[in-house]
């Protein structure tokens, strides 16, 4: 009998909004917890049959007409939001964070563990970076002002915030550097998972490349935009953020780029499966897509830094016949990876053997024995 069998259990998480990255750990960990309740600051996810039978906790701000869609602009009312939950009936508690659930207060007898994405970006490590692509339009000089003002005390609550958990698990090394150098806190690194055997593969490949992500400046579909008006070859865009920098890029992307707007699961692992090669083209702290692209025989061009070095290892034994590295986010960069990736020859079986190293049942695995060595 498993220790958590009759352990009561709460799953935190910062919103529940898109089906992205981060979301697939919390599939993973619902689906381990099936009777788990979910707290978080605001909730959009109803059609969504994964949610359909589970209690869930909406914080105050899901009330708040225009901030409840829009839960960037919460940021100051995120905190104390979580603080607010009452989770003092839980014997365990995982919150899901790379912003302000870990926040949450819960009785001493209580197992508070934080499955930690990042230490908050916009508090810590890309505080000046947010600052140069804010999203809140005509308010962006109100919350420049506002976040100069109290940022000092926000990273001081934060840092307070993560001495309340007892443990931390991290995604990547990465992660694993920044939880120690702005909490002070160890951790442990358990990497995303993704069910290999889920996905399709198809050996005979198409003449295109493919990127999917959030349009946000930081997942630089700019720099794909740039790289292929500049060498003419075809590629498929696709995004499910409907924003100014979107009409922006689409509209001086020259024919041999083709959007697509929202894809759902199936017909994006079917564009991965077929593609020459997908991009991972950002700075990320850990990023699954290359691993599902190479689940589906696809290899992968990926930016050398951060994220990727996890996900795809250069030292690793398959390498180099899985993936290509670019040295700088520049046009001339990427196309020179490019030109090395179209005169290489895959062995598409070897890219699946290695996705295995981050399939799913390895993560279920070291998750339960690391929860029940601590419960």
């Amino acid at each position: 009998m498993s220790k958590l069998e009759n352990i009561k259990t709460a799953i935190v998480c910062d919103w529940i909004k898109d089906m992205w990255g981060w979301e697939k750990v919390l599939v993973d960990i619902l689906n381990l917890f099936p009777n788990a309740d979910i707290f978080t600051s605001v909730f959009w996810q109803k059609w969504n049959p994964l949610f359909e039978w589970r209690k869930i906790t909406t914080s105050f701000i899901q009330k708040i007409p225009f901030f409840n869609k829009r839960h960037k602009m919460a940021l100051f009312l995120r905190p104390r939001a979580f603080e607010s939950f009452d989770l003092w009936e839980y014997d365990l508690v995982i919150s899901l964070s790379s912003a302000e659930s870990k926040w949450i207060i819960t009785k001493p007898e209580t197992l508070h563990i934080c499955y930690c994405h990042t230490p908050t970006r916009y508090f810590w490590s890309h505080y000046k970076e947010y600052f140069k692509r804010l999203e809140f339009w005509i308010l962006n000089p109100v919350a420049i002002f506002m976040m100069n003002l109290i940022i000092h005390n926000l990273r001081l609550w934060d840092f307070a915030a993560a001495q309340r958990v007892d443990y931390f698990i991290a995604n990547s090394d990465n992660t694993k550097r920044r939880i120690r150098k702005y909490y002070r806190r160890d951790s442990v690194v358990m990497t995303p998972s993704v069910d290999i055997d889920s996905f399709p593969f198809s050996e005979e490949k198409k003449d295109y490349y493919f990127y999917v992500g959030r349009m946000v400046p930081y997942k630089k579909f700019d720099l794909l935009v740039d790289t292929f008006n500049e060498n003419w070859k075809k590629i498929i865009l696709s995004t499910a953020t409907d924003n100014e920098l979107y009409r922006k890029l689409k509209s001086i992307s020259k024919p041999n780029i083709e959007w697509i707007f929202w894809l759902d699961n199936d017909e994006r692992n079917k564009y991965m499966s077929e593609a020459k090669a997908v991009f991972f083209p950002s700075e990320e702290d850990f990023w699954i897509v290359p691993i599902e692209a190479m689940a589906t025989w696809t290899p992968v061009i990926a930016y050398k830094k951060w994220g990727a070095l996890e996900t795809v290892r250069e030292n690793h034994k398959l390498m180099p016949s899985t993936w290509v590295f670019f040295e700088q986010q520049t046009v001339e960069s990427l196309n020179l990876a490019i030109d090395k990736f179209e005169k290489m020859v895959f062995e598409p079986k070897k890219l699946r053997e290695y996705a295995y190293n981050f399939d799913v049942s390895i993560f279920r695995k070291d998750l339960m024995e690391f929860i029940e060595s601590k419960i």
